[in-house]
């Protein structure tokens, strides 16, 4: 399963196309064309900063699995905490436009609905990791996530 469905199943994509006034349908397709990025992000984060122990801590002091959970709440996506993890993961606002005019070029969807699903995702994609990272046998578990999500 990846981490759309994983996602899906969990109630983001609803959350996410119910905030943006977007059908699910069109979150889902917008996600799987952003999620690899993300995901490729916080690989290249774990590589740098040293390795998965590295990317939980990051993970804690972003917010954790709260991330994950304030997307999911009834009240507005606090998107500020989402830039601050695509500032972490992708180092620049350039970086967040560029992924988002690929997902756009590659999905027909529009690139402005794509930037606003980007804090998002990398706050569901985040909050998630933390979650699971979090419970026993975190690292493994986490790096396998991480791993996982890029093949």
């Amino acid at each position: 399963m990846n981490l759309t469905d994983i996602l899906a199943q969990a109630g983001g994509i609803e959350s996410m196309a119910k905030e943006l006034g977007i059908p699910p349908a069109m979150a889902k397709q917008g996600a799987d064309a952003l999620l690899p990025a993300i995901l490729g992000g916080f690989k290249k984060q774990a590589q740098a900063g040293g390795g998965v122990e590295g990317l939980g801590g990051l993970l804690g002091q972003l917010g954790g699995g709260g991330l994950l959970d304030s997307v999911l709440g009834s009240q507005p996506t606090p998107v500020d905490q989402g830039n601050e993890v695509l500032g972490q993961i992708f180092g620049s606002k350039d970086v967040s436009r560029t992924v988002a005019g690929q997902a756009a070029a590659q999905t027909g969807l529009d690139s402005g609905i794509l930037k606003q699903m980007l804090p998002m995702l990398a706050m569901m994609a985040a909050g998630y990791m933390a979650k699971q990272g979090g419970q026993s046998g975190g690292g493994g578990r986490l790096g396998g996530l991480v791993g996982g999500a890029l093949r």
